[in-house]
């Protein structure tokens, strides 16, 4: 048993999906593929609960305006980015459609900006979903660092010898600056709004 090979397996999206429909997977399970296997999410805590709450209502705002009414927020949702992955970001901005994805959950080609919020997910988020969001060519992404009280902004998909895997452009606001999207125009919020009250649970 010692030599024995251990071997995993692994599930792509449409497997993933029938799975669900089977009653395998419920709509309460908080799970998403990454890199073909189903991973079980952390439990939010009401601290990341409220960071999303606020990154929602100041993003649907914006999207309100006349300027950037053609967007739709996306909060906790799925978004398809290869037959192997497909994670649900913390929040995402989305290229908007009348029918809001009725008939088909968004893509990677869909996605303007997608945001982690990370207060005990911090190494997971950097490590493993923002070089998935950077090899399917999403355009901007956010980690929002509860821990260290700042919002670090990625940008610019840099193409590696198998196709993107980072982004070129990284930034760093702490709590007296404003983020600026790279991105979407005119796109700027506080971060002291984002993250709320100091140190709250």
């Amino acid at each position: 048993m010692l030599g024995a090979e251990v071997k995993k397996r692994r599930f792509g999206v449409g497997e993933y999906h029938r799975m669900a429909e089977a009653g395998i997977l419920g709509e309460d399970d908080r799970v998403e593929l990454v890199h073909g296997e189903i991973v079980e999410m952390t439990p939010i805590g009401s601290r990341h609960h409220a960071c999303v709450m606020r990154l929602n209502r100041m993003l649907v705002e914006y999207c309100a305006s006349s300027e950037a009414g053609h967007y739709i927020v996306s909060v906790q949702g799925p978004l398809w980015l290869d037959e192997s992955n497909e994670p649900q970001p913390d929040v995402a901005v989305l290229k908007g459609r009348a029918n809001f994805y009725e008939e088909d959950l968004p893509g990677a080609a869909d996605a303007l900006l997608v945001i982690e919020v990370s207060d005990t997910t911090l190494a997971y988020d950097r490590n493993v979903k923002l070089p998935l969001y950077a090899g399917a060519s999403v355009p901007e992404a956010w980690i929002v660092d509860l821990g260290r009280r700042r919002v670090d902004l990625y940008a610019t998909p840099a193409a590696g010898a198998s196709g993107p895997l980072s982004y070129t452009s990284t930034k760093s606001f702490g709590e007296g600056e404003e983020v600026r999207s790279l991105i979407l125009p005119s796109l700027v919020l506080p971060v002291r709004e984002i993250l709320g009250g100091v140190g709250g649970p």
